[in-house]
């Protein structure tokens, strides 16, 4: 310590990672990680209440419509795993910036335009900046406020859940409000891109120094650890039970007898239950270095609500949706992982976009087979037994992932760096 620097000024120092910056630099990057995250998930929730209105103003066949409901989680996949190669090239704040902006340019142009398949790619443009945002913000966490994980993970999970619900709640008031004009509904959507983007243009010249060449920890080596697998089931088997119930879950009310209506506030409500969960559950994670008791925890609220949803679930919907929405915080747990279980930032890019891309990907079959199986066996008891199988999967892969381990220890990783 020289004689010009405080006690207080390691602590800060320490806290940062390393680096000393200035408080209005860290005000900044605490304000783009949570404006960031409020984009994520618009391009897909917004459009769905519309999507009836979308699909039959652009002609869209049902295959196309099919193609569309599909794109987000194959996006998803494929641009979170060029993620880390993108960071090494261009470094997090050029690629965040970046995305932000592809995500804004695809929200704003995909309503101007009167074509399908023109449609259908500046979607994906959009859906090309939230599946990089995905993987970065946890890595940007690490990297910056690494002894401040909880807190972090707290703000981008909550203000992902609020940006996510605010845009499947939003989209049709305002398409009332401008007289049924779904383009304005949907592209007004863009203007939170463009605010998030506002931050990351600030500190974009004190980004930290992009790691050495051959030091960084790619997907491949990711995936020859137990570790790596682990998290990727995790991931996979939680969103695919999330994506099969945002579809599903409806309908699967409507058919037992429940309102559109009714039907419709219960499927609310399931999805803004992420945001409590998400604002208590990383800053209790932050205390405890073993997390298999939120694991089972979250799998008895799984299953619990899946079997009331068996028995009676129109009876006890209120109860049954509860206890689900509780074990879906699988989704601010897993992602939490990702910070908890590496030690350094490029650790976690590597773990964030393996098992996003992969458990994305896993994800998209999961609506389907669900479907598949209501219609072969007219029942919905078939499908609600392969959500408990989903979950139980969830809870073995959780209780191993859930030990306090790192990634960087796994024996393939110190093998490698022989």
């Amino acid at each position: 310590m020289t004689t010009t620097e405080t006690a207080r000024d390691v602590r800060r120092r320490s806290r940062d990672g390393g680096q000393r910056r200035p408080r209005r630099v860290a005000w900044l990057l605490v304000a783009g990680v949570g404006l960031a995250a409020v984009n994520l998930r618009t391009a897909v929730t917004s459009l769905g209440p519309l999507l009836s209105e979308v699909t039959g103003a652009l002609g869209m066949s049902g295959t196309l419509a099919g193609v569309l409901t599909t794109l987000p989680v194959l996006c998803f996949a494929a641009f979170g795993a060029c993620t880390p190669a993108l960071i090494r090239r261009f470094g997090e704040h050029h690629v965040l910036l970046a995305a932000l902006c592809a995500l804004t340019v695809g929200l704003g142009t995909r309503v101007l335009v009167d074509n399908a398949w023109l449609f259908l790619a500046l979607s994906a443009l959009a859906l090309s900046g939230g599946a990089v945002g995905n993987v970065l913000l946890p890595t940007l966490v690490k990297q910056h406020f690494p002894s401040r994980v909880g807190v972090m993970t707290t703000l981008y999970t909550t203000t992902l859940a609020v940006g996510t619900t605010a845009a499947a709640a939003g989209t049709i008031p305002v398409y009332q409000a401008t007289g049924g004009n779904w383009q304005a509904a949907l592209g007004c959507y863009a203007a939170l891109g463009v605010v998030a983007a506002v931050p990351w243009l600030a500190v974009l010249r004190h980004e930290p120094p992009r790691p050495a060449a051959g030091s960084a920890l790619g997907i491949g080596r990711v995936l020859r650890t137990a570790m790596g697998w682990q998290s990727v089931l995790y991931f996979g088997t939680q969103s695919t039970i999330a994506y099969v119930l945002f579809g599903w879950y409806a309908e699967l009310l409507r058919d037992n007898g429940m309102s559109a209506g009714a039907a419709g506030l219960a499927l609310s409500y399931l999805t803004a239950l992420a945001i409590p969960t998400s604002l208590v559950l990383p800053g209790l994670m932050a205390r405890v270095r073993d997390h298999r008791v939120f694991v089972g925890v979250f799998y008895l609220c799984y299953l619990a609500g899946f079997t009331g949803m068996w028995v009676a679930p129109v009876e006890g919907v209120w109860v049954w949706t509860t206890l689900i929405g509780i074990g879906m915080a699988t989704f601010p747990l897993a992602l939490t992982f990702f910070a908890m279980r590496t030690r350094t930032a490029p650790a976690t890019a590597a773990m964030s976009a393996v098992s996003q891309s992969l458990g994305y990907l896993m994800a998209g079959a999961g609506p389907f087979l669900f479907g598949l199986l209501h219609d072969l066996t007219g029942s919905w008891h078939a499908p609600l037994a392969m959500l408990a199988v989903m979950a139980t999967a969830n809870l073995a892969m959780g209780m191993l992932l859930g030990r306090d381990r790192h990634l960087e220890d796994e024996p393939a990783l110190r093998d490698a760096g022989r």
